[in-house]
């Protein structure tokens, strides 16, 4: 599996930010999927994650302000990023797990993030106050 994302860039506090991570090579019905960052000198830390029965958690962070999407047609999972803080900025990650147990609940994988085994190359997101 191949996961390659996009669309991380540099804004002012209040901007918008839509990443996206293409995904090739994968067998739908056992992949669940999420997004993931890290801030320079922090821990990796989950931001979004969809489970094998499309429930999606969210970091109680970013609540109100993102949101995950997937588009199975275009095989494209997107993370739209809305009111952006400075302490938003990070290098986001799409991650995969292409063996997802399927009563792994959202929110559980949300704060596991050694559970997935694909990853992306990571996009910087910058805000500035």
């Amino acid at each position: 599996m191949r996961l390659v994302e996009s669309g991380g860039d540099s804004v002012q506090s209040g901007g918008s930010l839509r990443l996206s991570c293409a995904i090739s090579g994968y067998t739908y019905p056992t992949v669940c999927m999420g997004w993931f960052r890290q801030a320079h000198g922090k821990e990796r830390e989950g931001v979004a994650v969809i489970a094998l029965d499309n429930t999606i958690a969210y970091a109680e962070s970013v609540k109100g302000r993102f949101t995950l999407s997937r588009d199975y047609a275009k095989n494209t999972l997107y993370l739209q990023m809305n009111s952006l803080k400075p302490g938003d900025t990070a290098v986001y990650y799409c991650a995969a797990n292409d063996l997802c147990d399927v009563d792994a609940t959202a929110e559980y994988l949300l704060n596991r993030y050694g559970s997935f085994g694909f990853w992306g190359q990571g996009t910087q997101v910058t805000v500035s106050s």
